[in-house]
């Protein structure tokens, strides 16, 4: 009726042991994002802020600051997310056992 289930599950847990080999990788994957030359930040494929770099012209003005800093660091976020999304869904996708009626990445 079902197949070979013990295989499936075999499957299964090589599309986790997958998915955790992706999460370890998108942790070496940096994405830079720079403002108008001003402001850079560097963050992981998996969202986590690994440097800022602040142009010296910004310290005078804080809330210029704060601006530069939220639309970079959303600007570089969103990429990781993107990215991250990709890689985890076809990490997933790849180690999954074909079962009719679950395709849940289309």
């Amino acid at each position: 009726m079902f197949g070979d289930i013990s295989g499936m599950m075999n499957q299964l847990q090589q599309a986790q042991q997958k998915v955790e080999e992706t999460k370890k990788r998108l942790d070496t994957v940096l994405i830079d994002e720079e403002t108008s030359g001003k402001l850079k930040v560097t963050v992981t494929a998996n969202r986590e802020i690994k440097s800022i770099q602040v142009d010296e012209s910004l310290l005078a003005d804080a809330e210029e600051l704060e601006d530069y800093l939220v639309l970079t660091l959303n600007k570089a976020l969103k990429r990781a997310n993107d990215i991250n999304e990709q890689e985890m869904a076809a990490a997933a996708k790849s180690g999954m056992p074909n079962i009719p009626g679950m395709d849940l990445f289309k």
